[in-house]
């Protein structure tokens, strides 16, 4: 276990420096003139030649690369362009809002979507399951957008049962009464996608000559189910809930904006729509890498679930 840990985090040390080379050369070569973004419209040559200065774009570009991994070593991307605002600090202050909303989500999505499938499953090619499987087919045909909507209208302005805006310091707050709306709205988006899918691998499994021998000694169907099925489903679970934490930010943008919460998503569409670098590079990067280990994190947790896996 330890030399494969070693190895595979010798592995990231290339794909990392090829994503630093990325995103380095697309927003040095295409992202635009930074000193002219900064400088305005109304700024002179002299003033946009003193922000090149400061900044060090007339240094060699070896230098300048080097300059973005300092920063990504040391964590320290300066001010925002548009706030003035230090990066750091907005990473520290607008990823607990981020991850008060998107952490019920994927932790709802995941205990509702299994049992769910494993009970369609259980009893596939019923009525129950074809219209489960119908009712899912529905919801992914919907845009995020018409449950936002109707989300709003319904439960926050005629029902009143929930704000549809605002914020507050208070984690017990901010979990009671802003986040129960979104989190509702978002689960029912995701619910549908991953009850098909997680109902796809157990069907898979369930298909296997272990399952029929199973059958044949006089298991019953629920034994097989839990102890062996679900087992060995496990690994296309785990491989899917893997690929899904990274989207815990991405997915956050369109939520935060549409229900004005102060998280890191909203404040990357912001930094888009301003041309603000600094912040968009240290989220690419960190984005990245949060990716890397997450699916080193998951190849480890296959051992744990199903011991015969062996890890090189």
């Amino acid at each position: 276990m330890a030399a494969y840990l070693i190895r595979r985090l010798w592995q990231m040390v290339p794909t990392l420096a090829g994503v630093v080379l990325l995103v380095f050369f697309l927003f040095k070569y295409f992202g635009g003139d930074p000193a002219e973004v900064l400088g305005g419209l109304n700024a002179s040559k002299e003033q946009i030649e003193a922000i090149r200065q400061q900044l060090g774009l007339n240094e060699p570009v070896w230098v300048q690369l080097w300059i973005f991994v300092k920063q990504i070593l040391t964590f320290d991307w300066g001010k925002s362009w548009a706030t003035n605002e230090a990066v750091s600090n907005l990473f520290a202050t607008r990823l607990p809002a981020t991850l008060t909303v998107m952490t019920p989500i994927l932790v709802l999505d995941v205990t509702l979507a299994l049992p769910i499938a494993m009970w369609v499953a259980y009893r596939r090619g019923s009525l129950t399951d074809r219209s489960i499987m119908v009712a899912t087919t529905v919801a992914l045909s919907i845009s995020f957008l018409v449950y936002v909507i109707i989300g709003q209208y319904l439960f926050g302005f005629q029902l009143g049962w929930f704000p549809v805006q605002g914020w507050s310091d208070s984690l017990a707050t901010n979990l009671l009464i802003y986040t129960p709306l979104p989190v509702l709205l978002a689960v029912m988006v995701g619910l549908a996608p991953q009850t098909r899918l997680y109902r796809s691998f157990l069907l898979d499994e369930l298909g296997q000559d272990y399952v029929r021998t199973a059958r044949a000694k006089g298991m019953g169907e629920g034994v097989v189910l839990f102890r062996h099925v679900l087992r060995n489903a496990m690994i296309p679970i785990l491989t899917n809930i893997g690929l899904q934490l990274p989207g815990i930010f991405v997915g956050s943008f369109l939520i935060e904006v549409f229900f004005s919460i102060p998280g890191l998503g909203r404040e990357v569409l912001l930094a888009v729509n301003r041309s603000d670098f600094p912040v968009i590079q240290a989220v690419t990067i960190y984005l990245a890498v949060l990716t890397m280990v997450i699916n080193l994190l998951t190849d480890l947790a296959y051992k744990l679930v199903d011991p015969r896996v062996v890890l090189k």
